[in-house]
């Protein structure tokens, strides 16, 4: 069954953290490194949804820990992680917040990915697309409505 249209826009500031049931899956080197049913999303105005998967739902070994961190007004201090399996790597293609706010505490050690440096990424069966831009980690199904914040011009938004 489809997903029911969404548009980014009506999405809120401050962003909202929602439970996810529909299986989650991300494919690297052509290992499957991540599934699960037991996702979060965070929707942000003018951003695709951002998927986050609990650790226990990611193969064990599939992430080391990459140099650097980034500061999210909402989230707080996240760290970065480096995709190994089948031979690749893939420098700071995750990221997940060990100590997050107190809105986004679900998410703790729960683990996001750049769908740009993954094989494939999906929600529910589908494939998503990768966010414009390479800040963002969106993943953009086919129920989504832009534009999408992201790509060259549109940092001011």
């Amino acid at each position: 069954m489809p997903l029911p249209e969404e548009n980014v826009w009506n999405y809120p500031r401050p962003p909202r953290l929602e439970p996810v049931s529909d299986t989650l899956r991300v494919i690297f080197a052509g290992v499957e490194i991540a599934r699960t049913a037991r996702g979060f999303r965070v929707l942000e105005t003018s951003h695709p949804p951002t998927f986050y998967i609990p650790p226990s739902d990611v193969l064990e070994g599939a992430l080391l820990p990459a140099p650097g961190g980034s500061i999210c007004e909402w989230k707080g201090a996240a760290r970065y992680w480096t995709a190994v399996a089948g031979g690749r790597s893939a420098d700071r293609a995750a990221w997940s917040y060990a100590a997050p706010t107190v809105g986004f505490a679900a998410i703790r050690d729960h683990v996001a990915f750049y769908p740009g440096a993954m094989d494939l990424c999906s929600v529910g069966g589908e494939v998503v697309t990768v966010q414009p831009g390479d800040f963002y980690g969106g993943w953009i199904t086919a129920n989504l409505r832009g534009p999408f914040k992201g790509a060259p011009g549109t940092t001011g938004w």
